[in-house]
């Protein structure tokens, strides 16, 4: 029988990984959203006041992923309260407006539109 030099000899050590898979399904549980919010969004929504519920924004990640399936690659989510624009290949978040600020405003490079009354 032949070995890899690199082998012979020595027992092989398996690397055990960083986080066990019990540890990264309670992260993915306990995590309410899959939607990520770009370093900019965060600081529109500091800067401007917007607080999305969690329940909502379960609900915009759900639109946006239908979204995705339909082929929209870049969308703007209407809210009572916001306005973002999200990269629906990527979920993320990459712009919010709150609403007042959204009706002044033209958005370009959009394809889809998700309207959400809540």
């Amino acid at each position: 029988m032949i070995r890899p030099p690199a082998l012979d000899g020595r027992p092989v050590v398996l690397k055990q990984p960083a986080v066990s898979f019990q540890q990264f399904l309670q992260a993915e549980l306990a995590n309410k959203t899959n939607l990520k919010i770009s370093k900019h969004a965060k600081s529109r929504m500091q800067q401007r006041g917007i607080y999305l519920p969690d329940a909502l924004w379960q609900k915009i990640e759900r639109k946006v992923d239908n979204a995705r399936e339909k082929g929209v690659n870049e969308a703007l989510v209407l809210t009572n309260d916001a306005a973002l624009v999200v990269s629906a290949n990527h979920k993320l978040v990459i712009t919010a407006l709150d609403r007042k600020s959204a009706s002044e405003h033209l958005f370009t490079n959009i394809d889809g539109t998700i309207v959400i009354d809540e």
